[in-house]
């Protein structure tokens, strides 16, 4: 298909002092050597790789897991099935994944880490701690649901007396820890070690995954930080430095569900019910770079009340209530929840305190809790063994509203790193950048830069990037000093995934902060498939069309474009405001999983499940600072 291509008011070309990855002179270099080099691959030595992974992904290891039916695979699984092998399901079904992933997070509860299953196998190890004791009672009770209810109970009591003593619990961590190395492969697989620390306050999630950049050699010194040891993030974080002061290793924290936390994951003030300080700011800042905004329970990137002039904000939103299902969605608490809204809100803290707690970049993960990494609508395993594919699992009786029913989750999603290499060292430190990106399971390829002097053509260009790199900053990264009568310029481009849908359009969404401490956004149309124009009153494109075929649960690409690209100039830039802008890439519409378990199993649908759904990519933001 030919490439679609959508120019907006482009800037002039002129020279950018002091940007960002400008070539370097090279070791060896003779002095006065002329700096341009024959061999321009020398200097370049920005990431040209995306590598795809999951950084949020349970076993039998995780209490929750177990109890609700992942008795038996295994971290090993897991990292076996990431890379392509074949697995036998709780349901008795094989499933392997089309195209293996890149890299792995096997990130279990910090909670009784891995003691459901060593209790039930009688290990010592765990039957001898006065957890395991408590749990002997109550199944000579006659209660073994009293499991499920002493793990949930650890997620909100920190007094809990019946957390695992120290040596249970670094036993168990390394055993953890030595799998991942066993499993990770320099340049062709990377297994991180990591966990969940899983607080949860009066039902509200703070749930946080906890990734290292390190081996077992140092991750294995101290045990992971659970939501039995504090519920207050400052203490996690107070944990994180700990670690990197005794092993001098690196280890960072993702907040995930923040839909899912009623105003909790981005709060106005901490846990304890005073202002957020600049304290606060700057320990989150350094510990949590990145946020997982699209998983299994939702997608947590904007929200149709916050953004009523957005279309394509209303999209697999879990809006009801908290995790624990204990008080309903106020509308205050959204901004405190979605991305956009806490972007915006980091915006206000940064000029408030000098410090903005809330820079992050965005990925996406699954949260599946049944070992298995999937995420194609067409291929998509559940969340736990109960949701695993069924006759029943699309039908409004299912999961007795564990799971807010079964046909409500979401196959959602990948973690997209731009990175030199697969290593744990590169892909790690592409998170501490912010040079990630969310996609919702699709494997979308995007790149978004942010400068003052890109061209219109650039992106047509063979050497783009170099363009891209040495003229301004990638995803994740700061744009300041704006030269006068200036806006910035943004370099987008994009391509479909070589086995998915077409893309429908590439957009741009800007927040700001006002002078008067008021918040606005804006969501621009930049690149888009086929003859479709802007309407004149609204400025908005019209939408793509559709293919699919509910009966079949089929679909064409006979409509949409391989790759979108564009050079785009904020038409609305003020100097004087503080603004971040990140890209959203849609593909057209393809049938959602629930479409492709009734074409399967050739069931009816109620008429409240969505027929389709239109994946998409969400870019780290670039920032501009007066």
């Amino acid at each position: 298909m030919r490439r679609q291509v959508m120019w907006l008011a482009v800037l002039p070309w002129l020279s950018l002092a002091g940007a960002v990855h400008a070539q370097e002179q090279t070791e060896g270099q003779a002095e006065g050597q002329a700096e341009e080099l024959y061999s321009k691959a020398v200097a370049a030595d920005y990431p040209q790789h995306v590598y795809w992974g999951d950084t949020h992904l349970h076993t039998r290891n995780s209490a929750d897991a177990y109890s609700l039916g992942n008795m038996n695979l295994t971290p090993t699984d897991a990292f076996r099935f990431a890379q392509g092998q074949q697995v036998m399901a709780h349901n008795g079904m094989p499933v392997k994944l089309r195209r293996p992933l890149d890299f792995l997070v096997v990130s279990d509860h910090a909670e009784y880490l891995g003691g459901y299953y060593r209790f039930n196998v009688g290990d010592p190890l765990v039957t001898d701690t006065a957890a395991g004791k408590q749990w002997s009672g109550y199944l000579q009770e006659g209660n073994p649901t009293a499991l499920i209810a002493a793990f949930t109970a650890s997620m909100q009591d920190p007094e809990n007396n019946y957390a695992f003593p120290e040596a249970t619990r670094r036993s168990i961590w390394a055993d953890v820890a030595r799998t991942a190395d066993e499993h990770n492969q320099p340049g062709r697989f990377t297994a991180f070690s990591g966990y969940e620390w899983t607080a949860m306050i009066n039902g509200n999630n703070l749930h946080r995954v906890v990734i290292y950049r390190d081996g077992a050699d140092k991750v294995a010194q101290l045990p992971p930080f659970s939501g039995q040891d504090s519920l207050d993030p400052r203490e996690l974080w107070k944990a994180l430095a700990r670690y990197e002061e005794a092993t001098g290793g690196e280890v960072m924290a993702i907040p995930h569900n923040g839909n899912l936390s009623n105003g909790m994951m981005f709060p106005d003030k901490s846990v304890d019910g005073k202002p957020i300080s600049r304290a606060y700011a700057e320990l989150r800042a350094r510990w949590e770079p990145v946020v997982e905004v699209s998983q299994v329970k939702g997608d947590g990137e904007a929200h149709p009340t916050l953004s009523p002039d957005d279309e394509f904000a209303d999209y697999e939103n879990w809006d009801w209530d908290n995790i624990g299902r204990t008080q309903a969605k106020e509308d205050w608490m959204l901004r405190h929840e979605y991305a956009r809204g806490a972007l915006q809100l980091g915006l206000q803290y940064e000029r408030k305190l000098g410090v903005n707690p809330y820079k992050f970049g965005m990925i996406s993960s699954t949260d599946g809790h049944n070992t298995f990494s999937t995420t194609a609508e067409d291929n998509f395993w559940g969340k736990f063994p109960e949701s695993e594919p069924s006759v029943a699992r699309t039908q409004n009786s299912m999961a007795a509203d564990r799971l807010w029913q079964n046909w409500r989750i979401v196959a959602s999603g990948y973690a997209a790193a731009w990175a030199r290499e697969n290593t744990r060292e590169a892909i790690f430190d592409a998170f501490k950048r912010r040079e990630v990106y969310a996609t919702t399971g699709s494997r979308i390829r995007v790149r978004f830069f942010g400068g003052w002097d890109y061209q219109q053509g650039d992106v047509d260009k063979p050497d783009y990037l170099d363009i891209a790199y040495n003229r301004g900053v990638p995803m994740g990264g700061d744009l300041t000093s704006a030269p006068r009568g200036k806006a910035p310029t943004f370099m987008v481009v994009a391509a479909k995934d070589p086995l998915g849908a077409n893309l429908d359009r590439v957009q741009i969404i800007k927040g700001w902060l006002n002078r008067d401490g008021s918040f606005g956004e804006q969501v621009y149309d930049v690149a888009w498939s086929g003859a479709r124009s802007p309407d004149p009153a609204t400025g908005k494109v019209p939408p793509v069309g559709s293919t699919v075929d509910v009966a079949n649960a089929t679909y064409t690409n006979t409509i949409g474009a391989t790759d979108l690209a564009a050079v785009w100039t904020d038409p609305d830039f003020d100097p004087r405001l503080r603004a971040f802008y990140y890209a959203r890439v849609l593909e057209i519409p393809v049938p959602r999983w629930t479409t492709y378990d009734a074409a399967y199993f050739k069931v009816e649908l109620p008429a409240e499940i969505p027929r389709t759904i239109q994946d998409r990519a969400y870019t780290s933001p670039v920032w501009f600072t007066p």
